[in-house]
């Protein structure tokens, strides 16, 4: 298994990032396998799905719809609203796995791999990425 931790800045706003070519060139020098993500954060998830359409937009507003920031939540401390972005992981959670083959990551022609970040307290984000050859 080769493992590493690579950061990303998702900024001050709710984000869906696409991480998908940082995915492909981690995985590019390697044969069968599968390519495990994990984002080490209470606050943050892991989603596949077609980016650059709308749906990435479609997600958020969607997450903003089912999980408010407004002064709801028990878990409170931060921007208000924080609470929403611990009980965003159980929606989309903090893992994904992708199978490679022959070093590509076998996605549907829309699917990108994207990192979702609703904590605007916290603007870097660390994911794990794992192969494990097959």
């Amino acid at each position: 298994m080769r493992s590493e931790t690579k950061r990303f800045h998702t900024g001050g706003d709710d984000v869906v990032l696409d991480i998908s070519r940082d995915c492909a060139g981690f995985v590019a020098d390697e044969q069968d396998g599968l390519l495990q993500l994990f984002v080490p954060h209470a606050t943050a998830g892991i989603a596949i799905l077609e980016t650059g359409a709308g749906s990435d937009d479609d997600l958020v507003a969607a997450l903003a719809d089912l999980l408010p920031a407004d002064d709801r939540w028990r878990h409170q401390h931060g921007s208000p609203g924080h609470g929403r972005s611990h009980v965003m992981p159980a929606l989309v959670p903090p893992y994904a796995t992708i199978p490679v083959l022959g070093g590509r990551l076998q996605l549907g022609t829309w699917q990108s791999i994207c990192l979702v970040d609703l904590n605007v307290d916290n603007p870097d984000r660390e994911v794990r990425f794992s192969f494990l050859p097959g």
